[in-house]
């Protein structure tokens, strides 16, 4: 239903708006378009945590290299995009590795981690007009199915994508993936994932407000369906107030929840966040609730089918109070208070910190009601302005969790500490 209704806004679209210029007209060719980019990240990730649990990290090294072709010139322009990934395993042995939520590196059966993984991938791409057909390996990010790029190595997808700006300020999206590559293991469906289908989009309406619809469909067993409405009310060049609402709607089949152990099969969660802007502050208000019979939560899916997953990879979720903790439990409720500021205001481009405090209450578990959580969340950012370095950034993050005991059987307590080094080149 949530797809016939898409569909039907999108031809109102189509028909009240008034099309872009021929991007496909203006190409240059195969080779002219054509970039080659190399990024070398440095991260390492460390997990103390609480109540007699181990404590986990993982330290590594990768290089990520991407291609991208220019489109051949006529009415159907073909390219070729491809990347190459590796990783090195500077730390996080057998004992130290297993934390789902770090994952640099996947632990095997016996307990040890590979020293280096190495894999790549490649789609061709077919353009007519504003519209892109991508066929093979690709990265897509939409909010019912975004690939992970906030470990040591991405996730990737094997595929079809169709992605469409005919109009202009509607961007559409439509696709069926088969394969996941999980981010800490090599092979092309390492993630065990079957189907997805993916459809949605996103409207400009004004200058100041966007919207969004998507659903998604993993091979009959995960329905999930997304909103999003942003709107950004300027009072003067230094300060504005954005309003951010994003709603999810999980729905598992009821087979897999009799297979799997699972308590009910629905879930429902939204956030609304304001954040008020001025000069090189902005201060944030935001507030999260899910609801829905599930003792899952938001049901992201996650890798190993075998597992009792359903290997679309699990990352996929845009919401204001997701940090170390997403704050997505069975009836939770959260409050966000966050700061950012821009040291550039004060003569240090490229600094920038970032803090927020979010807590949950009314966490529902198997054994317990009214469970609480909280967590302290600390980042500092900074991106080489100038020089050899140009673009190099150290970002340092610092997440401090306490769960209450109601809650245990959801999240655990713990500190968590985030170092990453990201150096983008651009060959050419």
């Amino acid at each position: 239903m949530l797809n016939k209704r898409i569909s039907l806004i999108a031809l109102g679209m189509l028909s009240a708006t008034q099309a872009m210029a021929n991007d496909q007209a203006d190409s240059k060719g195969f080779v002219e378009d054509s970039s080659l980019k190399v990024l070398l990240r440095n991260a390492y990730i460390n997990r103390d945590y609480k109540d007699g649990n181990d404590d986990k990290a993982e330290w590594g090294q990768a290089a990520i290299g991407t291609f991208s072709s220019g489109f051949t010139q006529g009415t159907v322009g073909v390219g070729v995009d491809a990347f190459g990934l590796y990783a090195l395993r500077l730390d996080g042995g057998q004992g130290r590795i297993g934390a789902g939520g770090i994952d640099f590196f996947k632990r095997e059966n016996d307990g040890s981690a590979a020293h280096d993984l190495a894999k790549g991938g490649a789609a061709v791409k077919f353009r007519v007009s504003n519209t892109v057909l991508t066929y093979g390996d690709q990265m897509p990010a939409l909010p019912v199915l975004s690939y992970d790029n906030v470990r040591l190595l991405p996730e990737s997808y094997t595929g079809t994508l169709i992605t469409s700006r005919e109009i202009k300020g509607l961007e559409l999206n439509a696709g069926r993936f088969t394969a996941e590559s999980r981010k800490s293991d090599e092979g092309r469906d390492s993630g065990g994932l079957k189907s997805i289908n993916v459809l949605g989009g996103s409207y400009q309406f004004t200058e100041n407000f966007k919207g969004a619809l998507y659903a998604s469909d993993v091979e009959d067993v995960l329905k999930k369906q997304y909103v999003n409405a942003n709107y950004v009310l300027p009072f003067n060049k230094d300060q504005s107030l954005t309003l951010d609402f994003n709603g999810y709607r999980t729905k598992l089949d009821n087979s897999y929840v009799r297979e799997n152990g699972v308590t009910g099969d629905d879930n429902k969660i939204w956030s609304l966040a304001a954040t008020f802007a001025t000069g090189p502050h902005s201060f944030t208000v935001a507030h999260q609730r899910s609801t829905g019979d599930s003792n899952l939560g938001y049901a992201y899916g996650g890798y190993q089918k075998d597992q009792g997953r359903v290997g679309d990879g699990g990352n996929s979720i845009y919401l204001a109070n997701s940090y170390w903790s997403d704050f997505n439990a069975e009836d939770e409720r959260s409050w966000q208070l966050g700061y950012g500021l821009d040291f550039g205001a004060f003569g240090v481009p490229g600094l920038s910190y970032n803090f927020a405090y979010v807590r949950g209450d009314n966490i529902t578990t198997s054994t317990s009601e009214g469970g609480t959580e909280r967590e302290i969340f600390n980042q500092v950012k900074y991106v080489v302005q100038s020089g050899p370095a140009k673009d190099l950034s150290v970002k340092l993050r610092s997440s401090i969790l306490r769960v209450s005991q109601k809650s245990s059987e959801y999240n655990v307590s713990g500190n968590e500490l985030r170092v990453f080094v990201d150096y983008p080149i651009n060959i050419f």
